[in-house]
């Protein structure tokens, strides 16, 4: 048997079996980060200025914000260009500012939390393919160990499950290394809504 045929085992299992925080939490069986997963953002956690509940729908009629959420929200931008850019639109509206600055983070809101469902969602449905070829790994690798075990071993077949073995881990072990990155991307989002909260908050004052 190859070497590699050891380290399935391990990796198998590293699918099959959810993290402390997934099997802490039944309702999401999928989950395979050790941050809790928490589905939506509470409004009341990120913003403390004037009531958005006419705003959440209203920043989407206004062509200047709705650009500029779309701006600020994307990572790409650095977070300081992104706040530096929310306090000059909200410096230069004037009488409008609160009303403006209501809509802007209402928009941000919206964008960043639908942003974060989105990662998280496809976190589960990564986690649950996974799953899946860990189930197949498992099973191609059960089919090698018989055919090894018979009198007359076709060698064939052991090379054929052999090599779809490997290139099975090859590709859950690149999943798993994606998984352990776009775990951090759920925190970068909450982390970016709350500052640019905080921005837009201190200039409506």
């Amino acid at each position: 048997m190859k070497p590699a045929g050891l380290l399935l085992l391990s990796l198998a299992a590293l699918a099959v079996c959810p993290n402390t925080a997934g099997a802490a939490d039944p309702r999401y069986p999928d989950w395979p980060c050790v941050q809790a997963k928490v589905p939506d953002l509470d409004l009341a956690a990120v913003w403390d200025g004037p009531p958005v509940d006419d705003a959440k729908g209203a920043w989407q009629n206004d062509p200047a914000i709705e650009t500029l959420v779309a701006r600020l929200a994307a990572r790409r931008v650095p977070l300081e260009e992104a706040q530096k850019s929310a306090t000059d639109f909200i410096a230069g509206a004037g009488a409008e500012k609160t009303r403006k600055g209501t809509l802007l983070f209402a928009g941000l809101f919206d964008t960043l939390n639908h942003q974060r469902t989105e990662v998280m969602n496809g976190l589960e449905r990564l986690q649950h393919r996974q799953k899946d070829l860990a189930d197949r790994i498992k099973a191609d690798f059960a089919a090698l160990r018989e055919v090894q075990d018979t009198p007359q071993p076709d060698e064939a077949k052991i090379s054929d499950l052999n090599t779809k073995i490997e290139w099975s881990t090859r590709i859950f072990d690149d999943r798993r290394k994606s998984v352990r990155y776009a775990c951090e991307v759920p925190t970068l989002i909450e982390k970016r809504l709350f500052a640019l909260a905080r921005t837009i908050r201190q200039e409506v004052d």
